[in-house]
């Protein structure tokens, strides 16, 4: 998504909840982008004490990136709006859905419904403009025909 080019609308931190058992609140990084939303660990700062330098630690190569493209979104439902955290849920096109939260004042929920609908507008008119060039192509006449020897005789 974003090594096509995409820019990033948003960018900050969600907190979503695992599929596990315990279904336990995740921090993840996030990047809003007109495609979709990717979802990655959080960057970690290492604590540097004054009179000790280390060394910068290395990029996590293997670090998941989990990319919800709003082609395979559904719908963004708005849960519930509780204490400082507005809970929403993200529904996926097979019908799977993931929870997420975030401080009401973040606004995350709205961001992606708002891409999202612009994602599906942009995708319903190039859609609408291929069903009309193609009719256009079929309709245009394709050059002189030629006749059969037996209509000329």
């Amino acid at each position: 998504m974003l090594e096509s080019g995409c820019k990033a609308v948003k960018e900050g931190v969600l907190e979503k909840r695992s599929d596990g058992l315990l279904q336990l609140w995740k921090k993840k990084r996030c990047i809003l982008t007109e495609e979709g939303l990717l979802l990655t660990p959080p960057k970690q700062q290492p604590q540097q004490q004054p009179q000790q330098q280390q060394p910068p630690l290395p990029a996590e190569p293997t670090a998941k990136i989990k990319e919800l493209h709003f082609s395979n979104m559904k719908t963004v439902d708005c849960v519930e709006r509780k204490g400082k955290y507005v809970y929403f849920t993200v529904v996926m096109a097979e019908g799977k859905e993931i929870d997420f939260r975030c401080a009401q004042e973040q606004g995350w929920n709205a961001a992606i419904t708002l891409q999202m609908v612009q994602y599906k507008n942009r995708q319903a008119i190039l859609a609408v403009r291929s069903t009309r060039q193609k009719q256009q192509h079929l309709a245009q006449p394709h050059g002189p025909r030629l006749r059969s020897a037996s209509n000329s005789a």
